[in-house]
């Protein structure tokens, strides 16, 4: 019973993800959650009570996996620009994935208060990751160069998502050339 209840809210979550990356948090709807995944609308309130509990699972659960990736390719390079360059580089590659898709879709939508401060803290989790690269470079202030940089990547991948004239390997190219620039500036 436990690993079937696993199972369905596993279903949610992912039919909440493809919800959320082909229309925006105006299509995570219940009844949409209960069509694609064959549920009685009824049954997905066992499950998750509110909109706004779907987002916060999905951040618990797909933030993580996202900072990992992060992680690795910062972890994969040596020197501290390189690591800056990683950090920009696999947060802009992750844009067509569809946990990405996802968290920017919640980020766009009006959440409950501990919804956007759980994201709140995942964000600030990420932005920590880069902070001794950039204490490494010899930047005074590394915690604020990194929420700095971080906007950085934020613009592009809004860029991104919406498919502007410039092709997604225009923008990284750009976004990793302004965040290098200031880096070492």
């Amino acid at each position: 019973m436990a690993e079937h209840r696993s199972m369905q809210r596993a279903a949610l979550l992912d039919a909440a993800r493809s919800l959320l990356s082909e229309g925006g948090t105006e299509a995570l709807t219940f009844p949409a959650l209960a069509e694609r995944t064959g549920l009685a609308r009824s049954s997905v309130y066992e499950y998750f009570r509110s909109r706004a509990s779907v987002v916060e699972e999905l951040c618990e659960v797909d933030f993580p996996v996202w900072a990992a990736e992060v992680e690795a390719a910062m972890a994969a390079v040596d020197g501290p620009e390189d690591k800056v360059e990683a950090y920009v580089r696999r947060q802009l590659a992750l844009v067509g994935d569809r946990r990405h898709r996802a968290v920017v879709a919640i980020s766009a939508s009006e959440l409950d208060a501990g919804a956007r401060e759980k994201i709140r803290a995942a964000h600030g989790a990420l932005v920590a990751m880069v902070v001794e690269a950039l204490r490494d470079v010899g930047h005074a202030q590394p915690r604020m160069a990194a929420m700095l940089l971080q906007g950085i990547v934020d613009a592009a991948v809004r860029r991104i998502e919406f498919g502007v004239a410039e092709d997604s390997a225009v923008i990284t190219e750009a976004a990793v050339g302004m965040a290098l620039r200031g880096v070492r500036g």
